[in-house]
């Protein structure tokens, strides 16, 4: 089934439902004016986007990069280009314009469809100079169509719905080929793993992932705010649209959700349900954002990646009431149960591609291996990647399936918890043996002192110094940054895990992804200290 149709299914059971609201004009939160489109007026809309791409001369199969912000014309275009059988290339601009631009030599659009400010970047950095078909705003395709394509494309079951870029903050982003199945796989998992129920109203931060609010019958409310730098949001942005309309449900990253812990000023009793992903929450940002809540509501940080969301999920409630002391004595971060229909194996740690999966690979029960996942929503392959399919992807000739590595180590507890320990490119092999990055710093990590560390290793793998990498809750003199490093050295020396770390550095922010603002780059941090630049160093 093509996912447009999730659109026109919830259109005919409640077409006077608001789908979405966005903001309009200028004001507070609490009194901004708002614009309101309904499920049978987005699917309307949707429709005619489809017809403007066809008009337009695109064919199903054809790809199109989208760059448009979260708005009205956000959910219609994409939508439409869905029901057309287009392809949307998505490419996070938070990525920076080197990688964007590589992002989108490397999918080979066949047209643009970008906002003013889109188009005239592509014009001066000369992103698909001579190779677009055409390059046009959503107001200007949408004119096109003066009638709607009333029927969805039918896909076939290998056709590509969407190429989703990964954020390249682990690597060279990677584009992530869904088919129409995947996202099926996706809004129901959601549905069952967190109980969304159609009618609710949801709050997404997230661009990519307030595409799933209609395909859940949830009414969509957009916040103001600068979607690549959550971090920076204004808390009130949050708080007030939650207040003014009930939101039910709202997604963030772990940045944007500490931004609002700490500027709550009165409760949230209508949230259910609040969901965090990109990044591991840490248990002090839980902490604080629990007691604005319901007591029934729960704060979910699933786990997950672009190229298989969700994988496994846990509770604030579990995580504080548990599994936050285990993470301070460096057991690593646990993620929670895999959901249901999602399988995960725990692989021996090996840095070239496996190919053909065998029992050999199994890591043996409780180590740290790098961690598989096989289920629906997994996507299968990456655009014209061969040389990251063979790294990544794994098939099992005895059952079928075909696994895929997520380049993350950890292991699952005795009663099937999963638990992250971090990249595997990440770890520090010294001369005594590897350090996992997520066990060593949450050692760390428990000091009140510290908002989060990471651990580096200088010179080369073998033969390492273990560095840690300390980002202060607030600036600090150089008198305090000594007595918290003696402070650090002190825990440190407490765990045989981090017993070998003996050189702290401070940095005023560590480098971390535009997307999220939550994944460190350890990679640019390795190469501060193998410089041994100076020990202040920002990336603000």
């Amino acid at each position: 089934m093509n996912v447009a149709a999730t659109l026109d299914r919830r259109a005919a059971l409640a077409p006077a439902q608001i789908a979405v609201r966005e903001p309009k004009g200028r004001g507070g939160p609490e009194t901004r004016t708002y614009r309101e489109i309904t499920y049978a007026t987005l699917a309307q809309e949707a429709a005619h986007y489809a017809a403007a791409a066809l008009t337009a001369g695109l064919v199903p199969g054809d790809r199109v990069a989208v760059m448009v912000p979260p708005s009205i014309a956000f959910f219609a275009l994409t939508f439409g280009l869905f029901r057309a059988g287009v392809v949307p290339v998505f490419i996070d601009p938070g990525m920076g314009l080197r990688s964007l631009k590589r992002c989108l030599a490397e999918a080979a659009p066949h047209a643009f469809i970008g906002v003013r400010r889109a188009q005239l970047a592509r014009l001066i950095l000369g992103w698909e100079r001579g190779r677009l078909r055409f390059s046009i705003t959503p107001e200007r395709l949408r004119r096109l169509a003066s009638t709607a394509l009333h029927t969805c494309h039918a896909p076939a079951e290998a056709d590509t719905a969407a190429i989703l870029f990964t954020s390249g903050s682990t690597g060279a982003p990677k584009g992530a080929v869904y088919r129409h199945a995947h996202f099926l796989a996706q809004i129901e998992l959601l549905r069952e793993t967190y109980a969304i129920e159609p009618g609710e109203i949801d709050l997404c931060t997230f661009p990519l992932f307030a595409l799933f609010a209609p395909a859940l019958g949830m009414s969509a409310v957009i916040p103001k705010m600068n979607f690549t730098r959550p971090a920076k949001v204004d808390p009130r942005e949050i708080t007030g649209p939650v207040r003014r309309f009930g939101v039910q449900n709202l997604f963030g990253s772990p940045a944007l959700l500490r931004r609002v812990a700490e500027g709550a000023p009165t409760p949230l009793p209508s949230l259910k349900r609040v969901i965090s992903a990109g990044a591991p929450v840490p248990a002090k940002t839980l902490a604080a954002l629990a007691p604005f809540l319901a007591p029934e509501a729960e704060i979910h940080t699933p786990y997950g990646a672009t190229e298989a969301l969700p994988v496994a999920t846990i509770g604030h409630k579990e995580v504080l009431g548990e599994t936050a002391q285990a993470t301070a004595e460096g057991k690593g971060i646990c993620v929670g149960r895999p959901v249901a229909g999602v399988d995960v194996r725990i692989m021996r740690i090996c840095d070239t591609p496996a190919g053909l999966w065998n029992a050999s690979l199994h890591a043996a029960p409780g180590t740290i291996g790098e961690i598989l996942v096989a289920g629906p929503q997994t996507t299968e392959r990456y655009f014209h990647r061969p040389e990251a399919d063979a790294a990544a992807k794994l098939k099992d000739l005895a059952t079928g399936r075909l696994w895929h590595r997520m380049g993350d180590l950890g292991y699952l507890d005795a009663s099937g918890r999963l638990w992250f320990c971090g990249r595997k490119t990440h770890r520090v092999a010294t001369k005594a043996g590897e350090l996992y990055t997520i066990p060593c710093e949450g050692v760390f990590n428990r000091h009140a002192a510290v908002h989060r560390t990471a651990l580096v290793g200088r010179g080369t793998a073998g033969a390492m110094t273990p560095v840690l990498c300390v980002e202060p809750e607030q600036r600090l003199s150089s008198g305090a940054r000594a007595r918290l490093a003696a402070e650090l050295l002190t825990l440190g020396r407490a765990s045989p895990l981090t017993a070998s770390v003996r050189e702290i550095r401070f940095f005023r922010a560590l480098p971390v992804d535009t997307r999220h603002n939550a994944k460190i780059f350890r990679e640019r941090l390795k190469a501060v200290v193998d410089r041994k630049t100076s020990r202040s160093v920002s990336w603000n």
